[in-house]
């Protein structure tokens, strides 16, 4: 079974950066797309929320709400996906998780199989 570890959340004050690993174990990495999500507390539904989504191929999407702030990344030789976020803001502050599924980048979270367990992301004002 896939597993995935999300690492390098915390507290931070806006305007702050963060990066966010997503190491990937007990599969062949490199076909698998990636997607970064996240859940805040409160928001209606409580949904994951899409945040990047990186394909095997290296093509990226991004949410409006985070576009020219975080950049997603892989590396395929370490298994491990990365967000890089700059400029946090308050409104960033959630659980962030990885996801991985094979056939094609979505960015739907119900269309992705495996996650991760989170890491919490807090950005104070």
């Amino acid at each position: 079974q896939v597993q995935l570890v999300e690492s390098g959340g915390g507290l931070v004050q806006a305007g702050d950066s963060l990066t966010l690993s997503c190491a990937a174990s007990r599969l062949t990495f490199s076909p698998y797309d990636m997607g970064w999500f996240r859940q805040a507390p409160g928001k209606a539904g409580n949904e994951h929320e899409l945040v990047a989504t990186i394909a095997w191929s290296g093509g990226t999407h991004y949410a409006d709400s985070v576009k020219g702030r975080f950049t997603i990344s892989r590396d395929n030789a370490k298994s491990t996906a990365y967000l890089q976020m700059n400029s946090l803001k308050p409104e960033d502050t959630a659980v962030y998780y990885c996801a991985a599924r094979l056939r094609g980048v979505s960015s739907s979270s119900g269309q992705y199989p495996d996650w991760g367990q989170g890491t919490q992301v807090t950005v104070s004002s």
